[in-house]
C-alpha cells in the first residue's frame, strides 16, 4: 500500500520539508501558529520503515524541531494509529503522543496502538492511545478528544503538534 516510483522521492521529500518550514517558522517566532499542508502526517514511518502511504514522519520532524525549545505534545487523529510516530517518541519524556484511532482489534495497523502501550523506560506515561470503537457517534467522538485534550493539558507542552489525518469517516 505504499508504492515507489520516480517522483516518490521528491514529493515525500518536499512534504518533509514543509513540516520543518512550518515548525521553523514557530521557532524563530514569527508566527504563534503555523500549518503545515503536507499530506500526510506521516504517523506510519519510523526510522527502520514506512508504510500507510507514509515515507517520511512529518509530524515527528516538526516535533523534533520544536522539541529544541520547550515540551512538545502530539495530537494524532487519523484513523489509523500513528504506530511510526509512537515508536519514534516511546522512551522520551518530553514529547507526549496522544493518539484517538480506530482499535487496532478491527484497524490497520493491527499490531499497536492498543491503550497498554504507554510508553518505556523514561518515556513511561508519556504515550496515550485511544482506541475508538467501530460505529461511534460524533458525541462519543467528542467525548474521547476531550479526554485526549486533558492528557495534552496535563502535560503542559510549549508546543502542539497536530496529526491530521483525514480517512475518520468510513469509506472515505
Amino acid at each position: 500500500g505504499t508504492p515507489l516510483n520516480a517522483t516518490t522521492w521528491s514529493a515525500a521529500a518536499w512534504s518533509a520539508a514543509c513540516a520543518a518550514k512550518a515548525a521553523q517558522y514557530v521557532v524563530e517566532r514569527k508566527t504563534r501558529l503555523s500549518y503545515g499542508l503536507c499530506r500526510p502526517p506521516g504517523h506510519h514511518a519510523s526510522f527502520h520503515q514506512f508504510g500507510g502511504y507514509c515515507y517520511f514522519n512529518n509530524a515527528a520532524i516538526a516535533a523534533k524541531k520544536l522539541q529544541a525549545m520547550g515540551k512538545v505534545a502530539i495530537l494524532d487523529i487519523d484513523f489509523h494509529h500513528g504506530n511510526g510516530t509512537q515508536e519514534l517518541f516511546y522512551e522520551d519524556n518530553q514529547v507526549l503522543t496522544v493518539s484517538l484511532h480506530g482499535d487496532p482489534k478491527s484497524f490497520f495497523p493491527y499490531y499497536s496502538g492498543f491503550s497498554s502501550e504507554k510508553g518505556k523506560n523514561k518515556g513511561k506515561g508519556y504515550n496515550v492511545n485511544i482506541p475508538l470503537q467501530k460505529n461511534i457517534n460524533g458525541i462519543q467522538y467528542l467525548n474521547h478528544l476531550k479526554k485526549a485534550l486533558k492528557e495534552i493539558s496535563e502535560f503542559k507542552p510549549k508546543y502542539l503538534v497536530v496529526a491530521a489525518g483525514f480517512d475518520t469517516f468510513e469509506g472515505d
